[in-house]
């Protein structure tokens, strides 16, 4: 008998909450560069038995941005100390293929993989925001060079991470032998973008290679996810939307030879939770009046890729032509304003709530039903959690929600195995080069 087809769970973790207010409540740790916040959201997700702990990134920071973009650790310095205090939690971080070097990124995640025991994930991502090429001295390349930069990029990553047979170091202290002679492919990649023409110096990865994580949802990250990825993350809001998304972009899979089980879409998701439905609305509406328009604003304009300081707050959310930066998740943003007849002030609420993702208010019964009917009618494999606050309402879903989950059959009681490969039900890749020895044999 076929096991039930399992949801599964990430949390997206902001330090100081996903609410851009969330820091003010009563019950937050305000957040900033805080291990032991750090230590115990981890904890408490092995605890619930989440697939992975998941870190964003970003580059820019002032006075008016999200308080979670500012004041944060380096994502890949912080998994690897979190990698020594857990053991079966995926840890997964966002890395850009705009503004770094492959050898730099396949190097890290692959000491990450080791160091961890086989749960790394690499977010790839092409960076959106244009003042972030501030940073670099770099002029911000356009929406279509990144994704071909990002393709690149990723393929280079991938031969680097089969740089070694996975029986390579032998470490044969009788025969003087350290690695087995034969087992090195030095990668000679040239690209349009990037060259890489020398091998990783450190054994193939526990998982083979980082699990492939890609979050765009313009035609080009699409096509970019079919291709590579293993998880999306995505932002819809209502079940039509998201079952849409789900069924097209599973389709192009096919077109890679690729199973539709091969990629977990996993759309972000907010849960704000009380003990009653009148509990968790006061509890949002609480969060909204401590809200600081700036930042909200700054969040929005962000979002969209242009200033929106100079709008009426509240009229209508203004016609915006189509530029680089409005694609996929700016435009889903903006056909929802219209559809629902939004003020801009209302839109700045909305984002700085959730950044556009589905956010449900209510007991614990009615998140969980939420999460139910997506998963079961073809609108998603699982969730990216976003808590508008830590720790309180992380702690809530563990101990309120995911029981139900559990109980309906819906999420696992125990980890199936040790790498977030295992847990998320997706195929150890073999070397490329293991391959073509084995055809070569025949």
């Amino acid at each position: 008998m076929a096991e039930a087809r399992q949801m599964r769970l990430g949390i997206f973790v902001q330090a100081a909450g996903h609410h851009v207010a969330g820091w003010r409540h009563p019950d937050a740790i305000p957040g900033g560069p805080d291990l032991a916040l750090m230590k115990h959201i981890a904890a408490t997700a092995e605890r619930g038995r989440f697939d992975m702990f998941f870190l964003a990134d970003n580059f820019t920071t002032g006075y008016a941005e999200h308080p979670s973009s500012i004041g944060k650790f380096e994502p890949l310095t912080l998994l690897s100390v979190l990698s020594a205090v857990t053991t079966h939690l995926g840890l997964a971080a966002t890395a850009s293929t705009t503004y770094a070097e492959p050898y730099h990124v396949a190097r890290a995640f692959a000491s990450l993989d080791h160091l961890s025991g086989g749960r790394a994930a690499w977010n790839v991502v092409t960076t959106s925001y244009p003042k972030n090429g501030a940073v670099f001295g770099r002029q911000h390349p356009p929406h279509a060079e990144r994704y071909a930069m990002a393709e690149e990029f990723v393929e280079a990553c991938r031969l680097l991470w089969d740089s070694w047979d996975d029986d390579a170091f032998v470490m044969d202290k009788a025969l003087g032998s350290f690695v087995r002679p034969g087992t090195l492919h030095i990668p000679d990649f040239e690209g349009r973008y990037f060259t890489v023409k020398g091998g990783l110096n450190l054994p193939r990865c526990p998982q083979g290679q980082p699990v492939i994580i890609q979050a765009g949802s313009s035609a080009p990250g699409q096509a970019l996810a079919a291709r590579t990825a293993e998880v999306v993350f995505t932002a819809q809001n209502n079940l039509p939307d998201a079952q849409e998304f789900y069924a097209g972009l599973k389709a192009q899979l096919a077109q890679h030879d690729r199973a539709p089980d091969a990629l977990k879409i996993m759309p972000g998701f907010m849960p704000v939770i009380g003990e009653t439905e009148a509990e968790a609305r006061a509890l949002f509406a609480e969060l909204s009046s401590k809200l600081d328009m700036k930042q909200a604003n700054t969040v929005l304009s962000d979002r969209l890729g242009m200033d929106m300081s100079g709008f009426e707050l509240d009229a209508p959310v203004p016609e915006l032509p189509e530029s680089e930066h409005l694609k996929s998740r700016a435009l889903l943003l903006l056909e929802t304003a219209r559809r629902e007849g939004l003020t801009l002030r209302e839109l700045c609420h909305r984002v700085a709530a959730s950044r556009g993702h589905l956010t449900v208010i209510g007991t614990p019964v009615q998140v969980a039903d939420v999460m139910e009917q997506w998963f079961r009618q073809g609108g998603a494999d699982g969730f990216n959690l976003m808590p508008p606050f830590f720790p309180g309402q992380f702690d809530a879903f563990v101990d309120q929600v995911v029981p139900i989950l559990q109980a309906r059959g819906l999420f696992r009681r125990e980890y199936e195995g040790r790498t977030l490969r295992e847990n998320l039900g997706l195929a150890r890749p073999a070397s490329r080069y293991a391959s073509a020895m084995g055809r070569a044999a025949e």
